[in-house]
């Protein structure tokens, strides 16, 4: 078992480093764009909102099929793998046209959700060139969860680490301009993320031809006609870990889109909130990653008890992991929280919001181990009730109506004006989905009960 902890250790250490690069994206965009102005980083925060939760969503049905070629790897099925993936080039290209709709008729979401329409028009701007992103990181996407199934995240962590080196440079000078180019302004960030979306995908395609170990695979082969069944397959397992991602994410990002209501000041200072909850998200995000890859292929090569072993000494990990980062969040909020912005208000705000990102971080840590476990066994659809019902009512619900409907004492308007009840009932509603996730995954791992044979003493 020791060494199976150090090999999921390592998995998922290089899974985090490379998540954390992709991160970075995000925190160079928010800098960039907080240094430029603080509609800039309104218009950021607004539009980021909405494209990842287009991106995140869709990521998630093909992040689920992990698991299933996990399980063929450690069945001994390698062409298999390979079919499967041909397969999944279908279902990712309805996705593409679906996602890219939604990016460049955001009209009506905008409208909805009562963004002020000063940023509107910078906030279509930035989507329109996010949009043609789109499919090379959804394809890229489908690279790294193959590459996570077959034991080798290394490559992908290389290509997002070299791709923040190109990002940073290229997202000042779009952003400020410079050397003949206007400045930009938000969409500086979009064009310089587009840039580095496809130049990630066409390294990646190279390696599929070159590297050695993809050759057991047979990925090369003509593209087959589509296996409807094992589409079919693929949707009862992707669709609804892709909605549960998408109720996930939206109700976070969602909270951006009704906070912009309040203004520049409030919308920057959960920008900044948001993009460090999603940071410190990576961490049990490469956990959870790297036990399904092992578990999946514990289970495909037919050893439940070491996959539940796995499963048990692990979520005790997650569980500390989160406990840990939330106790570093709570001492060191208001130094972070300056790295970000020289704005003494922005500063303020973010410094209080950063103690309820510490409480959601610990639950967060452990549904989102208990969620990719799940997916080993199949268990999709009751996350997804649980999602709807805690996140979107418990959580962004229940915080629109403390702030734009409760009639508040005097003393609590202040309070109404940030993004704080927000952020106080979003963490309540996590812990409960993290306690009702650890128990449906208790039921989940539990050994079948010897059958009694009839005429038995």
């Amino acid at each position: 078992m020791k060494g199976e902890l150090q090999y999921i250790g390592r998995h998922a250490g290089t899974v985090l480093a490379g998540q954390l690069a992709v991160m970075a994206f995000g925190t160079t965009d928010t800098i960039v764009a907080s240094r430029y102005s603080n509609d800039a980083v309104a218009a950021l925060s607004v539009g980021s909102a909405i494209f990842i939760s287009v991106y995140a969503s869709l990521m998630g049905i093909f992040q689920a099929l992990l698991p299933l070629w996990s399980e063929q790897r450690g069945a001994g099925q390698p062409l298999a793998i390979g079919q499967s993936l041909r397969q999944s080039m279908y279902l990712c290209a309805m996705a593409c046209v679906l996602g890219m709709a939604v990016l460049l008729m955001p009209g009506a979401l905008l409208h909805w959700t009562g963004v002020p329409d000063a940023l509107q028009l910078e906030v279509k701007r930035y989507l329109a060139v996010l949009a043609w992103g789109l499919p090379p990181a959804l394809l890229f996407r489908i690279y790294s969860a193959l590459n996570q199934a077959l034991g080798h995240p290394k490559l992908v962590t290389w290509l997002q680490l070299i791709s923040l080196l190109i990002k940073i440079p290229l997202s000042i000078w779009f952003t400020f301009g410079g050397l003949g180019l206007a400045p930009l302004g938000a969409v500086g960030c979009a064009l310089a993320t587009l840039l580095v979306n496809y130049t990630m995908f066409a390294v990646a395609l190279w390696l599929m031809r070159t590297q050695d170990f993809y050759a057991p695979l047979a990925l090369w082969q003509k593209l087959e006609r589509p296996d409807w069944l094992q589409l079919g397959r693929f949707c009862r397992l992707g669709i609804p870990a892709g909605l549960a991602i998408l109720v996930e994410v939206t109700s976070f990002t969602l909270m951006a889109l009704y906070v912009a209501r309040q203004g520049s000041l409030s919308s920057a200072s959960h920008q900044i909130a948001a993009n460090l909850a999603a940071i410190c998200y990576m961490v049990p995000l490469s956990l959870a990653i790297a036990t399904s890859a092992r578990v999946s292929y514990w289970r495909g090569a037919g050893d439940e008890a070491q996959a539940r072993t796995l499963i048990q000494q692990c979520f005790k990990l997650a569980l500390l992991i989160g406990i840990a980062t939330a106790a570093t969040l709570l001492i060191a909020r208001t130094w972070i929280a300056d790295i970000y912005t020289d704005s003494p208000r922005v500063l303020a705000v973010t410094s209080w919001l950063l103690i309820c990102v510490a409480a959601y971080h610990v639950a967060d840590c452990v549904q989102t181990y208990c969620i990719f476990v799940l997916r080993c066994y199949r268990v999709t659809v009751a996350p997804l009730v649980i999602y709807c019902l805690l996140l979107w009512g418990g959580g962004l619900g229940l915080g629109y109506w403390l702030t734009y409907r409760w009639q508040a004492a005097e003393g609590w308007l202040d309070w109404q004006s940030t993004p704080m009840p927000f952020w106080v009932c979003s963490a309540a509603a996590l812990f409960v989905t993290a306690m009702a996730f650890s128990s449906i995954l208790h039921r989940a791992i539990q050994p079948p009960k010897p059958q009694t044979q009839p005429g038995a003493s």
